[in-house]
């Protein structure tokens, strides 16, 4: 402690001061010179002990920090009293908390990625295995031209699969980064239904499916055209798959003060109690999913629609259909 420059000071200026003091002293009476002594050594003696107990405090915290460092978040340095050191302890103590939960953070993503990684490498395999089976098989000479137009067709579909899959995960990751500029346009639903039924009109009419469309044609909502209609594109084709041959679709929309709705219905087989807390988590696939089932359609539906101030919700029973309920909140001046 008597190293430190700043107690050196401290001690120079006291003792200059004593000095002075013991000198006026002098002049006065040796009973005064006595008494400014004692009074001086009882000074510095109490600054170097309470200099010796603010060392030792700050000791403890160094000592806390570094068992901070080491990971070790239960210990609380909190003393609920007034003081520049309480001050300061309490706010170290803020300071740790927040450190623990960005910790956390960082430990949960890494966990995230780790499993999004593994997922990824799985849904790349199997198409990438069947198309290396097949390449073989395309190269054997005798093979018939029949079989050869088949294998290159199903070479074809697992390139178009893995090509969407790689294009969903990019398009993911963009809206998790919140990189995506999503537009503000007022968007008329009766548009936005045509516009996603496209796709899925050929798929309907091989399985004999039909849609019914409900709404008024003036009910709009604020948000980006493009990216809606493709998370409502997803949620169709989730209809479509799973509603059985000569089905029902049914669209029903419409606004309030509050927000615009758009309710997805369909009269499939519906989705297992068990699964519906999961349907909206990237590359979960419940127990009626389809074999080419990737399951991060509705994980992206789930992101394109609350990146624009919307939510989604689901009710099915088995049997019975399943309904997807969009709001789309209004924006409150």
């Amino acid at each position: 402690m008597l190293r430190n420059r700043e107690i050196q000071r401290l001690l120079l200026v006291m003792g200059l001061i004593s000095l002075m003091a013991l000198v006026v002293a002098a002049f006065i009476s040796s009973a005064t010179v006595v008494l400014v002594f004692l009074l001086s050594m009882l000074l510095i003696g109490t600054s170097l002990l309470f200099t010796r107990w603010r060392y030792r405090e700050l000791a403890k915290l160094s000592v806390y920090l570094r068992e901070i460092s080491n990971g070790n978040n239960s210990l609380d340095v909190r003393d609920n009293q007034e003081g520049e050191l309480s001050i300061l302890k309490n706010d170290i103590y803020k300071v740790t908390l927040m450190l623990s939960e960005h910790r956390s953070l960082l430990r949960r993503d890494k966990i995230q990625l780790t499993d999004a990684i593994s997922d990824i490498s799985h849904q790349l395999k199997t198409p990438l295995t069947s198309m290396t089976v097949m390449a073989d098989l395309l190269s054997a000479p005798d093979l018939p031209p029949a079989k050869r137009s088949e294998f290159t067709h199903h070479i074809r579909v697992q390139l178009d699969r893995i090509d969407w899959l790689v294009s969903s995960l990019l398009k993911l990751s963009k809206i998790d980064a919140k990189t995506i500029p999503f537009k503000k346009d007022r968007i008329l639903v009766k548009n936005l239904i045509q516009k996603a039924l496209e796709p899925v009109l050929i798929p309907m009419d091989i399985k004999g499916q039909s849609a019914s469309i409900a709404g008024d044609d003036d009910v709009s909502f604020v948000g980006d055209f493009n990216w809606t209609a493709e998370a409502v594109i997803n949620i169709l084709k989730n209809g479509v798959e799973h509603t059985p041959e000569g089905g029902l679709i049914s669209i029903a929309f419409s606004e309030n003060t509050l927000f615009t709705e758009i309710v997805i219905e369909d009269n499939g087989k519906g989705i297992p109690k068990e699964d519906l807390p999961y349907i909206f988590k990237r590359f979960y696939k419940g127990k009626n999913a389809g074999e080419g089932s990737i399951g991060i359609g509705l994980a992206m539906a789930h992101s394109i629609i609350a990146s624009q101030n919307g939510m989604i919700d689901v009710t099915s029973a088995s049997e019975k259909g399943t309904q997807f309920r969009i709001k789309f909140y209004k924006q409150v001046i």
